[in-house]
């Protein structure tokens, strides 16, 4: 900048108040989208869209390449995509802002990703995480593991282990993909005693199964090899294991470690499935182990 001038920066929200005018205006407009299976209509800006987004550029380039100059009245069209998740990124695009709900944010997220608009994905990052509870946890992990947003998930790891009991209970946990619930199962902080936490998971396998149409047997395969039976005492081994002759949902292997540990009174040091985590209720047979959760510390499988 030379000498003597200075940059003096205008007020950012009404700029962007006025710029959200545009979106989707009919005036002006030299473009034109059908959104969602509906073909929904929506009107914008070529200069706004190509500026804003290297995705936009390039479909706009590809066209007049392919095709020849393009017409506004000849709209583009994506079928695949949710008319509000569009208008909303339209907004963040036009305005550097945006205006996100539970029922938008994770599927403008991915549009984020698809679209390389990354203070997007940022916007929508923080504003999962600014809301979680304990009804959308789930979903928000979920997430974070299908688009692979490492820090999404870890923070929203830490507020499930904060709230093990009530995430665990939720219609959300039911609907967790198993790849997603193993990795929760292998957090040494989770607070809720392992007992419960077999439940819980045997819970998951019985409704999965039935969506599948499978037996219980065929569900939670990797799951339940993460549930930490060498925990639970003698008599709550018995009492599972008599239950389990009837449908063979926890694998024998899984039994066999934890009557060992009984019959050695020796812990595994290192052994994710004999470390007691944080909510684990104390039992005398514990007295034999040696592997204690380590705070903030997550233990994940491969």
């Amino acid at each position: 900048m030379p000498a003597g001038e200075q940059r003096m920066n205008g007020d950012p929200n009404e700029f962007a108040k006025q710029m959200k005018m545009l979106v989707n205006n009919k005036d002006l407009n030299d473009i034109q989208f059908l959104i969602g299976p509906g073909r929904k209509k929506v009107y914008a800006h070529r200069c706004i869209l190509s500026g804003r987004c290297e995705i936009f550029r390039a479909m706009f380039v590809d066209h007049t390449q392919k095709n020849g100059p393009i017409e506004k009245d000849v709209p583009f069209v994506l079928s695949d995509m949710g008319y509000d998740v569009f208008l909303t990124m339209l907004e963040f695009i036009y305005t550097n802002c945006v205006t996100l709900s539970s029922k938008t944010a994770i599927d403008v997220m991915a549009t984020a990703l698809e679209y390389g608009l990354d203070d997007l994905k940022t916007l929508c990052e923080e504003y999962l995480v600014s809301t979680l509870d304990t009804n959308n946890a789930c979903d928000r992990i979920q997430a974070a593991q299908t688009y692979r947003l490492e820090d999404l998930k870890r923070k929203t790891l830490e507020y499930i282990e904060a709230n093990t009991k009530s995430v665990f209970e939720s219609k959300g946990f039911e609907e967790l993909a198993e790849d997603t619930l193993c990795s929760i199962l292998d957090s040494d902080q989770l607070q809720l005693d392992e007992l419960e936490i077999y439940k819980a998971v045997r819970r998951w396998a019985n409704m999965n199964a039935v969506v599948a149409g499978k037996k219980i047997e065929d569900m939670a395969r990797n799951a339940v090899k993460r549930v930490r039976f060498p925990l639970l005492s003698l008599d709550e081994l018995g009492t599972l294991e008599q239950e389990n002759r009837k449908d063979h949902f926890v694998p024998m292997e899984s039994f066999a470690l934890a009557w060992k540990l009984h019959a050695t009174k020796q812990g595994e040091k290192g052994n994710p499935l004999t470390t007691r985590r944080a909510g684990t209720a104390p039992r005398d047979s514990h007295r034999f182990l040696d592997n204690e959760p380590t705070s903030g510390q997550h233990k994940h499988k491969a």
